[in-house]
């Protein structure tokens, strides 16, 4: 079929094959292409399809020659449907991770589920025997507990609502828009899907297992950002969930597997494109870190994050020992640019003060398109028969 993006809200419902393999292939070039540390040989990555995921399995990999298995939770190809991004990335690593000597092996299915767990623990210990470090970046709307309650999480304020500018992307229009804030059982349910309770299973079932080593470290990846951001962020409801993400981390540390949290920079996710207010945020920032050429992507964070904060020596982290992948972001300098284009900013200067078109870039990438050297007008198949999940 010819391929093209179709995109619904926030998310493109189409995916292509080739063009997921050829930014996967470029984060694996641009990997092999930096020095390396000594890092971890048999690493767990938890929601290793697409973004910080999947450039961490890629880094770990290619970084450390680690064994990586990724758990994911992705769609094959079914009639006229093509299979989603991240059954297309994981199919693209898996192979030239294979052709290049190394093992990689994908698990699909609900990462929540004791399922999951069970089967993931099961491929460690007959191909690995333990795991040397655990990922946790999963980025999930919604999770069912063992009881069978589904819990669903919200991107909204906690205690009054919050105005502020926002773009509507499709049209180019910058407006206000005022975001209601969360109830109490709302907040509870986002803390439930995005907060560290779900981590902390993993970490227990692979220790109950004997299939992580005693000197293992795990991450989880959060985001702060600027005042500018904090209602619907850092102060929303997800934000709560990331307060007990934190404090999960700490939990997992008392007992015996340290525990970092990574605060990353704000990029663009099929995430950060639900948020109201961080699309415009994310655009402004774009157009002035690349201005002052400190602009990083997904793969820059996470190649810096294991070769330069975690596994160069001595951990790098902050008074409160989280890891500041944000430090470029925050600089003093960019963010007094940001605050004075932001100010400043409407649709009539767009063009001026933000960086749409870089956005739009990040955003069709993440599904396979506009990547170099991709003929986006032939017939291409959207199956993956060689990639079969474990």
């Amino acid at each position: 079929m010819i391929i093209k993006p179709k995109v619904r809200g926030f998310i493109c419902t189409t995916a292509h094959p080739e063009g997921c393999r050829a930014f996967v292939r470029k984060q694996i070039e641009y990997v092999r292409s930096q020095p390396h540390a000594n890092g971890p040989k048999k690493v767990l990555v938890i929601g290793a399809s697409m973004g910080y995921g999947l450039a961490s399995r890629i880094t770990a990999a290619y970084s450390f020659g680690a064994a990586t298995i990724g758990i994911i939770f992705d769609k094959p190809a079914s009639g006229s449907r093509t299979a989603s991004s991240g059954w297309y990335n994981s199919a693209a690593f898996e192979a030239l991770a294979h052709e290049d000597g190394l093992y990689a092996k994908t698990i699909n299915g609900d990462a929540y589920s004791a399922e999951i767990k069970k089967k993931t623990i099961e491929l460690i210990k007959t191909d690995l025997g333990k795991v040397d470090m655990v990922v946790y970046s999963l980025a999930a709307p919604r999770r069912t507990t063992a009881d069978g309650t589904v819990y669903s999480s919200v991107l909204k304020t906690v205690g009054s609502p919050y105005t502020n500018k926002t773009i509507d992307l499709k049209n180019r229009v910058v407006s206000d828009i005022t975001v209601a804030p969360a109830t109490e059982e709302e907040i509870n349910a986002t803390v439930k899907v995005m907060g560290g309770e779900d981590w902390k299973d993993w970490i227990d079932a692979l220790k109950a297992a004997d299939a992580i080593e005693d000197n293992a470290v795990t991450v989880a990846y959060s985001y702060i950002g600027p005042s500018i951001t904090h209602p619907m962020y850092a102060d929303g409801s997800i934000g709560k969930a990331k307060d007990h993400l934190f404090a999960t981390s700490k939990q997992i540390t008392s007992e015996g597997i340290k525990a970092y949290i990574s605060v990353n920079k704000a990029l663009v996710t099929q995430s950060s494109a639900a948020i109201p207010i961080v699309p415009l945020y994310i655009s402004i920032l774009y157009k002035v870190m690349k201005e002052h050429g400190v602009h990083e992507g997904c793969i820059e964070q996470m190649y810096r994050l294991m070769n330069q904060k975690l596994f160069s020596g001595e951990p790098v982290t902050d008074e409160e020992d989280r890891i500041r992948l944000d430090d470029l972001e925050m600089q003093p300098e960019i963010q007094s640019e940001v605050t004075k284009l932001w100010s400043e900013i409407s649709t009539e200067n767009l063009d001026t003060h933000a960086d749409l078109d870089g956005y739009f870039s990040d955003f069709y990438s993440l599904f396979g398109f506009g990547a170099d050297g991709i003929d986006y007008d032939a017939d291409t198949d959207p199956d993956t028969p060689d990639f079969i999940p474990v």
